[in-house]
């Protein structure tokens, strides 16, 4: 464990969401957690004002950049799809913000991790595109959970993954494979430029990549490896690589 003073700072997007009538910005327990247990970091919630949201003076703040899961989509405008269905859930507010984070954070080399919806805005903020219902295509298999099971069963591992031969994903972890939860609809169609696979499911969907030549860490997944973050391995290597690279990240002076 490192020292309070080592500790980095992250940021962790947040969502907007409507309680009653008053709108709340909300990050999920679990992701913090896993900052604070697998990463060793303290998280810090990002607020989705998009008036004010200075991110270069909001980057020269922070260690790292941390993008969760949602239960919204990324509304399909952002990358050119169709529209989506009724009722569908979206955020434009972090819709937004990740579409402004994601490119500042790699530019000036800050560490970025990003899964489920983050993954989905790390593919559109490179000009990628995303299947809306990915376990309504002929020839992929059923990336959704159950919402009826128990959580323990919905984030339970439920199909494999390959790991890019050389890539980080096999370097920081040490194996070419492992088994995932899956708890999403959408999914990669076109993956964008300067991304680079570094997973892929058993029916062939891209579940993981980073971004090619970057100046600091990136990796970007699919599934959902904060979910007791501790008790797999794979998890535990991915946060703490991501973490290592916080720790020795600290950014200075930014220019835009």
């Amino acid at each position: 464990m490192t020292s309070l003073g080592d500790k980095p700072l992250i940021g962790v997007i947040s969502d907007r969401r409507m309680q009653g009538e008053h709108p709340f910005h909300m990050v999920g327990e679990k992701y913090l957690r896993a900052i604070a247990d697998g990463a060793d970091a303290y998280p810090v919630g990002l607020p989705l004002l998009n008036d004010g949201f200075d991110v270069l003076e909001i980057l020269n703040r922070l260690d790292g950049i941390f993008l969760t899961g949602s239960p919204s989509n990324v509304e399909p405008q952002h990358y050119m799809g169709d529209p989506s269905e009724p009722g569908t859930w979206h955020d434009p507010h972090r819709d937004l913000a990740a579409l402004a984070l994601i490119p500042a954070a790699i530019r000036v080399g800050m560490p970025l991790l990003a899964i489920c919806r983050g993954f989905q805005e790390m593919n559109v903020s490179f000009g990628g595109s995303l299947h809306q219902k990915v376990h309504e295509l002929p020839g992929y298999g059923m990336h959704k959970e159950n919402p009826s099971d128990p959580l323990d069963i919905q984030y339970s591992a439920s199909h494999g993954v390959t790991f890019s031969k050389g890539g980080l994903l096999e370097k920081i972890t040490g194996t070419d494979s492992a088994r995932v939860n899956s708890l999403h609809s959408q999914g990669v169609n076109r993956l964008g430029e300067e991304l680079e696979v570094e997973a892929v499911a058993d029916d062939g969907l891209i579940e993981g990549f980073k971004v090619r030549n970057a100046p600091g860490f990136t990796l970007a997944v699919q599934w959902h490896p904060e979910w007791k973050v501790l008790e797999n391995p794979v998890s535990i290597a991915i946060f703490s690589t991501y973490g290592d690279a916080c720790r020795a990240y600290r950014p200075g002076m930014l220019n835009s």
